[in-house]
């Protein structure tokens, strides 16, 4: 099976705090290619969750605020779960703001399921994957709550037959 160097594929969703599902989606055409064997192996999968700046985002005064995510190769209208066949990766972040004005979480936890965790990382054959998040309503408004991925990809050749059985399994 041939392989490339590794490289990243960035990507970013800005679900705000209007708890409401935001997806975009991420364009593989470049490197994915089933008739033409070839598939995009994902190794590794990082996430940030900032303001649309960088920054820290803030909670509202004495609340919780949560922010899902997923990569999926299949378009969603809502959160999935990890039973469904086509996510890739999944995170959470849960915080708490318990001061009496807005500002940065001090306490909080995050979980994520992403393809590091396995021991050949996520094999792809779909030309589009899609980023997802909501972001509950207890993030300040000025935070513009922006989910940041940074994915090591490599790319390999399958046989046609096999890459096209992949494809058809992950739509």
């Amino acid at each position: 099976m041939a392989k490339s160097d590794s490289f990243f594929i960035r990507a970013k969703v800005t679900p705000d705090d209007s708890a409401t599902f935001v997806q975009t989606e991420i364009d593989l055409g470049a490197y994915v290619d089933a008739l033409g064997k070839s598939v995009l192996r994902i190794h590794n999968i990082e996430y940030e969750v900032t303001k649309l700046d960088g920054s820290a985002p803030d909670v509202d005064a004495g609340e919780l605020a949560d922010c899902t995510w997923q990569v999926t190769t299949q378009s969603f209208d809502a959160m999935t779960t990890l039973l469904n066949k086509s996510v890739i990766a999944k995170g959470a972040l849960w915080t708490f703001n318990p001061d009496g004005d807005a500002g940065p979480p001090s306490q909080v936890y995050n979980d994520s399921v992403a393809p590091q965790h396995f021991t050949n990382g996520y094999l792809v054959a779909t030309e589009s994957i899609y980023l997802a998040a909501v972001g509950s309503d207890h993030w300040t408004a000025s935070s513009n709550l922006t989910v940041s991925i940074m994915m090591e990809c490599t790319v390999e050749t399958l046989s046609q037959s096999a890459a096209m059985a992949l494809a058809l399994s992950q739509q």
